[in-house]
C-alpha cells in the first residue's frame, strides 16, 4: 500500500525519532552518573561505564535538541557496538550472540537506530536545520 498523504509528516517524525532516541540515550547517562534513578545495574560501575554515561549525556542531549545531529549519532552509533559487544556479547566465559540472551536488544536498537540518525540527519525541527548546517 501507498500512503503518499504522510509523507508529508516525514521531516517532524524524524525529528521526533531523533528527540526520542536522545532522551533514552540521556536518561542511561544520568542513570550511570548521577545514580538517579537508583538502579542496582549501575550501583559501582567501573571506569569504562562511567565513560560510556558522559558520553550517553553529552550527546543524547545534543541528539534531543538537534545540534551536531549526524556526527553524535555517529559516535553514538560507535559507542553502542561496543557496548553490544563488549558488555553484552562477551560477558561470561563463552560468548553468546543472541541478544534475547545476552541482554543487548537495546543496545543494537540504540546502535542502529543512531546509525540511520548519521545519515538521515536531524529533521525539520532541530538546532542544525535552523542553522541551516542539515
Amino acid at each position: 500500500m501507498n500512503f503518499p498523504y504522510l509523507v508529508r509528516f516525514q521531516p517532524v517524525l524524524l525529528s521526533l525519532f531523533r528527540f526520542i532516541t536522545g532522551l533514552l540515550l540521556f536518561q542511561y547517562g544520568v542513570a550511570k552518573l548521577f545514580k538517579f534513578p537508583v538502579l542496582p545495574y549501575f550501583a559501582n560501575i567501573p571506569p569504562l561505564i562511567y565513560a560510556a554515561g558522559t558520553i550517553e549525556l553529552v550527546l543524547g542531549a545534543l541528539l534531543m535538541i538537534g545540534l551536531f545531529t549526524r556526527l553524535a549519532a555517529f559516535i553514538l552509533s560507535g559507542e553502542m557496538a561496543f557496548a553490544y559487544f563488549m558488555g553484552h556479547m562477551l560477558k561470561g566465559d563463552t560468548p553468546v550472540f543472541l541478544p534475547l540472551l545476552n541482554g543487548g536488544t537495546a543496545a543494537i536498537l540504540f546502535c542502529f537506530a543512531c546509525l540511520y540518525l548519521s545519515a538521515a540527519g536531524g529533521g525539520s525541527v532541530s538546532a542544525d536545520a535552523a542553522m541551516g548546517k542539515d
